[in-house]
């Protein structure tokens, strides 16, 4: 840890920068806790903003009182993608789960609603094996555009992303082109690209060109190192220039570290200690 903390410390010392605001997603970092002990633990490493992949085992009562004893916001959650997480296509591109899909939009936007969240993120899903491409994309940009009215009426931006087919087989969406062309498809103001640094990566794109050619665009940023998901400084990612990048975008949104640690997660923030004490 000593090594790579002062390796970022010199990167980021030799960047004369802003820094970005950074979120923990409390779904990956501090999986040493309880989901609802992760806001406090996380607060006292230096994060006054948190996002959940999926926050629905807790209440909203539940969430509420640790954003406000933490003093932190909830700045991102994901619609309810039924099976995928467990292997299966999820909702959002699959035909004739319409229903489901409206029916998950409405869990998600009555917690977004009351916790005050800024951005929902809807996960595309995989192609089911016995349906047309072009259908699946058409319902994706169907549902996409119902859940982009849903959270507009509440003054909340709604975010999709590209996953990349290695973590997850037959996933719609999984470069920034295609991304691009469901935004193009779609054509609802509200509507924007969560862009995972990660994902992007493990599909060969360019970080770099990336972000810069499309950051009017994007929604929400988030980060981990490549091959392996792990904390920045693992793997072949320049983070330290990266956020220097975002900067200089005039990026407003968050970067949320979605990562695996290696190891406990208070040992992963090497990354994180150049940052936290700027104004």
């Amino acid at each position: 840890m000593a090594v790579a903390l002062l390796r970022f410390t010199l990167l980021a010392n030799n960047l004369n920068f802003i820094m970005p605001n950074f979120s923990a997603n409390l779904s990956l970092l501090f999986k040493e806790y309880p989901l609802i002990d992760r806001f406090s633990v996380a607060k006292a490493a230096g994060f006054d903003a948190v996002e959940i992949q999926f926050p629905y085992e807790l209440t909203i009562e539940q969430i509420q009182q640790q954003l406000d004893q933490n003093d932190q916001d909830l700045v991102l959650i994901n619609v309810p993608a039924g099976d995928l997480m467990q292997g299966g296509d999820g909702l959002a591109c699959v035909p004739e789960r319409e229903q489901d899909f409206r029916i998950a939009v409405m869990d998600a936007l009555s917690y977004a609603d009351a916790l005050g969240v800024g951005r929902v993120n809807v996960l595309a899903g995989r192609q089911p094996l016995a349906s047309d491409l072009l259908t699946c994309l058409h319902t994706l940009a169907a549902n996409l555009r119902y859940a982009a009215e849903s959270f507009q009426s509440i003054g909340v931006m709604t975010t999709f992303e590209a996953i990349n087919t290695v973590d997850m087989p037959r996933f719609i969406i999984s470069s920034v082109a295609q991304m691009q062309e469901m935004l193009e498809a779609v054509d609802y103001p509200t509507l924007k690209m969560q862009f995972d640094c990660y994902h992007m990566a493990r599909m060969g794109e360019d970080l770099t060109t990336a972000l810069r050619d499309n950051i009017a665009q994007i929604g929400h940023i988030q980060f981990a190192d490549v091959p392996n998901r792990h904390q920045p400084g693992t793997g072949t990612i320049d983070y330290p220039s990266l956020f220097q990048l975002i900067d200089t975008l005039d990026y407003h949104g968050f970067c949320g570290a979605e990562y695996h640690p290696t190891g406990h997660t208070a040992d992963s923030l090497a990354w994180f200690q150049p940052y936290r004490n700027l104004p």
